[in-house]
């Protein structure tokens, strides 16, 4: 198993560096860019971007020349050239490349180009709401849908499995944003109650609070928008859960533990279980990361959460390289860890399985 696990990790360093070179490239043919963004904003056509200049540098105006920026005319071409050097832009396209990359293994991911903070405290600044929404998220989903979902296989065809069945394919239906703003309008103090706060993780009085204050009132925020995320996945893993448990009861040696005199019990937890949980348990950690990023964005908006979500959108918008890059490759090596993680978990949970057999 260390070699497959070794030969995975190898594997690991061409795949990441494959993904930056390609949205490297896609990049550079990119219209637009942060010295465009700051030229716009000399010319009083951007308001949104700011570059860490200072107002007497950014009120250089030259007697004009020919630039390859579009609306660069009138500024003077040294301070062009000092802005393409602050962005790292005077270097060619290879070596900036290679320099991206010896940094990035050593996570030198460098400094935002407009808040003049290091990329690494920003993600660290809004790691916490993303963890917070994408563990809460997975754990409710699964905490519902493995019971509901062993129910449903029990009584298969029952009246519980069919209004059970359509219930959850409704929500499965729902787009999350939407039954976040019903959540919002019934219980936020849209228009009917007003049970639960609208804006961040804690109160304004959170330090002043006991331990156990400290988690309720965290609790208290955080329901509405992981309950608002969860919506989705209730369908996956609730029916993933019953096909699991159906596939498992009609073999053989249930029939045999049945047979023995075992009751339902006995058959259903004592042997079904561990083999029929082996494809929902192992998929764990993918369903973390997959709540942790997928439509992270507009319930962050919606809830006012400034987290990872909110923190890609606006880095893409505002051609802050260094931040989307950053994000890029984080969530690029978490997704192939998480991957093999996953296939460790099957080992973990089925000894049976070899993955270096295949070999």
């Amino acid at each position: 198993m260390s070699r497959y696990i070794l030969r995975r990790l190898l594997l690991m360093v061409p795949t990441i560096i494959g993904i930056l070179a390609i949205s490297f490239a896609i990049v550079q043919f990119a219209p637009g860019g942060p010295v465009e963004r700051v030229i716009a904003q000399l010319q009083g056509h951007d308001q949104g971007a700011t570059s860490r200049f200072s107002n007497n540098q950014m009120e250089q105006l030259g007697a004009g020349g020919d630039s390859k920026y579009r609306g660069a005319q009138g500024l003077d071409p040294e301070f062009i050239a000092e802005l393409e050097k602050q962005f790292g832009f005077d270097k060619p396209v290879h070596e900036r490349f290679f320099l991206m990359v010896t940094n990035y293994i050593q996570f030198d991911f460098g400094e935002s180009y407009y808040r003049d903070v290091s990329v690494i405290s920003l993600i660290k600044e809004k790691l916490p709401v993303s963890i917070s929404l994408g563990l809460w998220t997975t754990l409710l989903t699964y905490f519902i849908s493995i019971p509901l979902g062993i129910a449903k296989a029990r009584r298969d065809g029952a009246r519980f499995d069919t209004w059970t069945s359509t219930v959850i394919i409704i929500g499965y239906a729902i787009p999350g944003f939407l039954f976040a703003v019903a959540l919002i309008v019934l219980f936020a103090g849209g228009s009917y109650f007003d049970v639960f706060p609208l804006r961040g993780l804690t109160s304004e009085n959170w330090e002043s609070l006991s331990w156990s204050g400290k988690a309720l009132d965290y609790l208290w925020h955080i329901f509405l928008p992981v309950l608002a995320l969860s919506i989705g996945g209730f369908a996956t893993t609730t029916l993933l859960t019953k096909n699991s448990f159906l596939d498992e009861i009609r073999k053989q040696y249930v029939m045999t533990a049945r047979a023995k005199g075992l009751n339902e019990g006995r058959v259903l937890y004592g042997h079904v279980f561990r083999n029929a949980m082996l494809i929902v348990v192992a998929g764990f950690p993918g369903a973390f990361i997959g709540a942790f990023f997928t439509g992270s964005l507009l319930i962050e908006t919606i809830f006012s959460l400034d987290g990872l979500g909110l923190l890609s959108y606006e880095s893409i918008i505002n051609r802050d390289y260094p931040v989307v890059f950053a994000s890029l490759y984080i969530f690029g090596l978490m997704g192939l860890v998480v991957t093999l993680i996953s296939d460790l978990t099957y080992v973990w949970i089925d000894p049976r399985i070899n993955f270096e057999a295949r070999d």
